[in-house]
């Protein structure tokens, strides 16, 4: 007679088998990812300790669950449909204006230049480099220290809308501090966001025009079959490479804000909350922008200044801040000041990385072919 427990080893071992496997090529990915950070944004050795310091704190950050993700398009895709385009994202007056690769300043073009602003966001979701799969399974707290990590940080809810719209609105216009005083936090940010909204509404725009469009973004893809709306295991982060849509920018050039991933940002319920201001402890979490389904399923709405509800909300820096398969970040800088906030701090919060199912195992070739393609690697074999 053969013992129940005797089956149970094998049995776990089958379990965990796939698991396991995941694991290990998210682990794989993640730091074939981080070698690009490095190259791309030129980090300091002290910068790359934290940023590997976060992802390795977590068991899901990355580009999603390589055992059941299926990114429609790959970066060599991507990349090979830029250069027959003639796209080049590469900006040498914004990386002077902005101090950073890839960023592009915040400003009113109606009554400023670039070189008037004194802020500036990531002109692609983190990584922030084109052609590049986003990062999702991201808390809201771990991304404001990856921003700080990389001398930046998480961005305010309005510069995020000031990019998407094209045009600057002073800050103290875009939030009902009033509203949110001598209240609980949920009751303020409820009453801030109805008023916002309602300000808003008549002036509607996404990052492409004055009318919603299909096809413009990254909104193509599909949800995996079987998922409910949050699990590790059932819901592939089905992304496209950033840029991989080049009309899909606002008129400040910035990119993917609409489709892709949606974004984690910060919102303040008074001045001393504000990251743009400096702010040690930030406010609470605000989700931007609309994700990879929304060509056939509109989960809701995504124009620029709109406010989503306070889901999955907590404080930005809380530990038990949401993680999500399709929702990631983007940072922001204020060049010329100093971009530390309490996410620089060396406590974290998990991490571990990957990038399809089963789609690519990308070596150190693969990431060299990048760098050519980015223009910072000498061509040739």
């Amino acid at each position: 007679m053969i013992h129940p427990r005797s089956m149970l080893l094998p049995l776990l071992i089958a379990l965990l088998s796939p698991w396991a496997a995941a694991q290990s090529t998210r682990t794989e990915n993640n730091e074939e990812l981080l070698r690009q950070i490095q190259e791309v944004h030129q980090l300091t050795p002290a910068q790359m300790e934290k940023l590997r310091a976060i992802f390795a704190g977590s068991r899901i950050i990355g580009q999603g669950n390589p055992a059941i993700t299926q990114h429609p398009v790959t970066p060599e895709q991507c990349q090979a449909k830029l250069r027959q385009q003639g796209v080049v994202y590469a900006n040498p007056s914004f990386e002077r204006i902005c101090g950073a690769k890839y960023m592009a300043p915040l400003y009113d073009p109606s009554k400023q230049k670039p070189e008037d602003a004194t802020a500036c966001i990531d002109q692609f979701e983190f990584p922030d480099i084109p052609c590049t799969y986003p990062v999702v399974w991201v808390k809201a707290r771990e991304a404001a220290q990856i921003c700080a990590a990389e001398g930046k940080r998480i961005c305010d809810a309005d510069e995020w809308e000031d990019a998407c719209e094209g045009r600057t609105e002073p800050a103290e216009s875009q939030y009902r501090f009033d509203l949110a005083a001598g209240v609980p936090p949920e009751v303020g940010i409820h009453a801030m966001r109805l008023a916002h909204n309602r300000a808003e509404a008549n002036d509607k725009r996404w990052s492409y025009g004055p009318t919603y469009q299909t096809g413009v973004c990254a909104t193509g893809s599909f949800k995996s079959p079987g998922c409910n709306g949050g699990d590790w295991k059932q819901c592939g982060s089905n992304t496209y490479p950033t840029g991989d849509f080049p009309a899909c920018h606002s008129p400040l050039e910035v990119y993917d804000l609409n489709g892709n991933a949606a974004e984690h940002m910060n919102l303040p319920l008074n001045t001393s909350q504000m990251s743009s201001r400096g702010s040690t402890t930030l406010g609470y979490t605000e989700m931007k922008g609309s994700w990879f389904i929304f060509d056939t399923y509109r989960a809701h709405e995504d124009w620029c200044r709109w406010r989503a509800p306070f889901w999955h909300g907590t404080r930005v820096l809380d530990e038990h801040s949401h993680a999500n398969y399709h929702l990631g970040f983007r940072c922001c800088n204020s060049p010329g000041k100093s971009n530390t906030t309490a996410g620089s701090s060396s406590s974290t919060v998990p991490g571990t990385a990957n990038l399809s199912a089963g789609q690519m195992n990308r070596g150190p070739a693969a990431t060299r072919r990048t760098m050519q393609w980015l223009g910072l690697a000498p061509a040739g074999p």
